[in-house]
């Protein structure tokens, strides 16, 4: 059962957060310190500086050797049916879209590990919980956020081309006039082909190779192993280099989230159904998707309950900073962060009162409590005990 000790301890992991957000939200809306191009400049330092060295701080300091590869295997599971149902929805549903699919995947699966995770895990389970998180983070860095980042790119390559290909017809239908040649001759206009799927490959390679985002987690790994097998230390002069930078990552990307809210008309610029739907994909579709897996791998106790717990934590900074950068509903992003993390403090608070007999099973509490016919045997012994009434 969480204290008040630890629900503390929590409060003060997550308000730091929220100074973040609302400094960056005042100076856009109450101040007018930043211009929308110096805001779009910030959210770029971020993606591509911050919080890489962020993702290389956290994982270089992992023990790969001692992970829980049953929770690793769960995980892997969920996520892949995740997947699975969202391609089959985008290929197949008459209102299935391949943009929302990877918005959709991003409010399913990832999530804020670090920053909320530990304190509440540590809190209710113990280091042991605590490790799961961590490693749950480095595998989300390591796989999917990468995964997110192919694709994003991948998207963008394709609107590019598309945009380019549009801009030439449109310079072609204006010199030539529609349906005659150069000889005045009749022809149907034909569209350009669209690019080859290994030339946008290519394109797409190329970006993820000038992305330090797309090598930051393969470094720090790398070096977990070595170091963890030859029991290495990092240099200091490295260390410093990058925490200097590191520690601003989780900051400066909530004051960006903080300076896009101000950007908008509204605080919740997304409406009412589209932050229903991401709240229903973050707190239902993710620990749901994760129960099947953890059955199927057969995990159990109170590894299980981290498992579903770790999968309705509050959205990841990071997915919000990427939908940002490739300007792909990163509104629904901002929303489905913002409330998420407000949940978790109703979350925190919930588990911390001591009720008579309560264990946390995923997001849900469950009431442990006897069957009626073990009061009425409770009464009759004690009846026994005392003999009759006088």
């Amino acid at each position: 059962m969480i204290g008040w000790e630890d629900v503390y301890k929590v409060v003060v992991a997550m308000v730091p957060l929220y100074v973040a957000l609302i400094l960056g939200y005042g100076s856009v809306r109450w101040w007018h310190i930043f211009t929308r191009e110096q805001c779009e400049a910030i959210n770029k330092f971020v993606c591509f500086f911050t919080l890489p060295l962020l993702t290389i701080e956290f994982t270089a300091h992992a023990d790969p050797f001692k992970w829980n590869f049953a929770f690793i295997g769960a995980d892997a599971i969920s996520k892949f049916i995740i997947v699975v149902v969202l391609v089959i929805w985008a290929k197949c549903s008459s209102k299935g879209s391949y943009r929302w699919s990877i918005t959709s995947f991003s409010l399913c699966t990832l999530t804020n590990s670090l920053v909320v995770g530990v304190p509440l895990m540590k809190a209710m389970y113990g280091q042991m919980a605590v490790d799961m998180v961590v490693q749950s983070s480095i595998i989300q860095a390591l796989v999917w956020l990468t995964l997110l980042l192919f694709v994003l790119e991948f998207h963008r390559a394709g609107i590019n081309f598309s945009s380019d290909i549009s801009m030439k017809d449109s310079r072609v239908q204006s010199t030539v006039e529609p349906g005659k040649d150069l000889e005045g001759s009749t022809e149907v206009v034909a569209s350009a082909d669209g690019p080859s799927f290994w030339y946008l490959m290519r394109t797409v390679w190329l970006k993820l190779a000038k992305n330090p985002n797309s090598y930051a987690c393969i470094v720090g790994i790398t070096w977990a192993f070595i170091a963890n097998r030859w029991h290495f230390e990092i240099p200091s002069i490295l260390e410093g280099s990058i925490l200097i930078m590191s520690k601003a990552g989780t900051g400066t990307a909530m004051f960006s989230m903080g300076i896009f809210m101000a950007l908008q008309e509204k605080l919740i610029a997304c409406g009412t159904s589209l932050t229903l739907f991401g709240m229903v994909l973050r707190f239902f579709a993710g620990p749901a998707t994760i129960v099947i897996g953890s059955i199927a791998v057969g995990l159990h106790g109170d590894a299980l309950r981290v498992a579903i717990i770790q999968a309705a934590l509050p959205q990841s900074i990071t997915s919000f900073i990427f939908a940002k950068e490739y300007g792909l509903h990163a509104e629904v992003l901002s929303t489905a962060l913002d409330l998420s993390l407000s949940r978790s403090h109703g979350l925190t608070s919930a588990v911390s009162r001591p009720p008579s007999s309560h264990y946390l099973h995923g997001i849900m509490t469950f009431t442990v409590s006897q069957p009626p016919w073990y009061h009425d045997l409770r009464r009759l012994k004690t009846s026994i005990v005392s003999g009759p009434s006088r």
